[in-house]
């Protein structure tokens, strides 16, 4: 852990933050704390102190043919800008659905090379679990001057990456879909089906329903993992429709030390282009 000028509590924060060691460092003047939620109520019913709100839909380019692909960083500049980020800020972030949102906020971080951050386990669920205080005041981000660039390219993996390490014994894919999205019985795709090779674990089965939607404990997750075949050695791309819950198991792969990409084009490219092959 860094020891340098950064003499800050923020240093101590770990990638998974329970809520009670988020409340001990709220003073924080590096923290910048970031409310995703799917929805807005959920931040005028009560947030983190000090927590600012962002919409997700910046997170996403918006528009066709990929509209959930990352956004150009000329519009990642104007909102990491708008939300005051600088390179000594600490991002914590969290949301009300268990984790999709708020990851791919921190997805987009690590992919711009921003990698001061955080994830609070089990979001504003796992806070008022804990009986901390909330507000209900908005909070106003100070605008900075945050010029964003692809430096961690790595984090991404493209639709013709995939298609070329299908054969890779070393690479493997976790779809983070429904059963029936996997099993082609659902979507409104042009195709339906999965990724030849690829393996399902619903993004929902890492959470802890008995623990306020944290992650899953860490051994039971390496453990189901591992009988579907993934493992910390290999290289493991993860999607969904849209890479949105996706985002969610990028992290917890992260957490659990796997070497993650996300693909952002997700199933609503693959699942449109007719050069891709499917199984179902």
């Amino acid at each position: 852990m860094s020891t340098e000028s950064h003499s800050s509590e923020t240093n101590v924060l770990p990638l998974i933050v329970e809520p009670e060691q988020l409340q001990a460092c709220l003073d924080d003047p590096q923290l910048l704390i970031i409310d995703v939620p799917v929805s807005p109520d959920s931040y005028r019913q009560g947030h983190v102190p000090g927590a600012i709100f962002l919409d997700f839909r910046y997170l996403m380019l918006g528009e066709r043919p990929v509209p959930n692909d990352v956004p150009s960083v000329e519009a990642l500049s104007r909102l990491f800008s708008a939300l005051g980020l600088t390179r000594d800020t600490h991002v914590v972030a969290y949301d009300d659905e268990g984790g999709g949102w708020a990851a791919r906020l921190l997805w987009t971080l690590e992919l711009i090379g921003h990698t001061r951050y955080s994830y609070l386990n089990g979001g504003i669920h796992a806070w008022r679990d804990e009986g901390l205080e909330e507000s209900t005041e908005p909070s106003a981000p100070t605008p900075s001057d945050y010029q964003a660039e692809i430096l961690n390219p790595q984090v991404l993996i493209t639709a013709d990456e995939i298609k070329q390490k299908l054969d890779d014994k070393q690479f493997a894919i976790w779809d983070a879909r429904s059963t029936a999205e996997y099993d082609g019985e659902k979507g409104n795709n042009k195709h339906l089906g999965h990724i030849p090779g690829a393996v399902n674990m619903d993004w929902l089965n890492a959470m802890d329903r008995q623990r306020a939607l944290r992650i899953r404990d860490y051994a039971e997750l390496v453990t189901e993992l591992g009988a579907l075949g993934l493992t910390p050695e290999m290289e493991i791309a993860t999607h969904c429709q849209g890479h949105h819950r996706s985002s969610f198991t990028w992290l917890v792969g992260k957490a659990l030390g796997f070497n993650m990409r996300g693909y952002a084009g997700s199933w609503s490219e693959w699942g449109n282009r007719d050069d891709t092959p499917i199984e179902k």
